[in-house]
């Protein structure tokens, strides 16, 4: 009993994290789109809040994919304590697993390419941005392009999500 505790602990965590990975660049999209129908130049109270709430957003995708991770891992880890072997798995699942594997590193390397690239430079080119001023000409379209490559890349990430979402349906295949 204790065995399915745990599992279901750590199953629930999982489904947690799963959501919140999907969660994210879904409503984030939301938002870009919504943002989308002012154009390519800047608003500067729109974009502050646009830019703060998309850039608050990493803490949150980070611990979801950590939490993904990690009960990922924890739950075979958890079988092997239990029961002194390594689960059987069907085919399915396995092709399963390995989809999901997939995409969950393609999010990963999204997250890292956005947050430690791209928001960076953002914030930067937003620094030099007033209310009152008008915008260097060169700087704002540096700062819509960027935002362009991280909505594309975000666009890339929510359909990773849904993969992760669909494939771990069928990690219930047994043998």
């Amino acid at each position: 009993m204790t065995e399915q505790i745990i599992h279901s602990v750590l199953l629930a965590l999982h489904n947690i994290a799963l959501v919140g990975c999907a969660a994210a660049p879904f409503y984030n999209r939301a938002l870009v789109l919504n943002r989308g129908q002012y154009g390519p130049k800047l608003h500067y109270e729109l974009d502050k809040v646009v830019e703060d709430t998309l850039q608050g957003n990493a803490p949150y995708c980070i611990t979801f994919i950590i939490t993904l991770i990690i009960s990922g891992i924890a739950m075979p880890f958890n079988y092997y304590l239990f029961q002194g072997t390594i689960k059987e798995m069907h085919l399915v699942a396995i092709t399963a697993l390995t989809v999901k594997l997939i995409a969950v590193s393609g999010m990963v390397v999204i997250m890292l390419r956005i947050f430690y690239r791209i928001n960076p430079r953002l914030r930067e080119l937003f620094g030099k941005f007033s209310p009152t001023a008008k915008p260097d000409e060169a700087n704002e379209k540096e700062f819509f392009t960027l935002r362009a490559k991280r909505k594309a890349l975000c666009e890339i990430c929510l359909v990773f999500a849904i993969i992760v979402l669909v494939a771990s349906a069928f990690l219930g295949f047994s043998i």
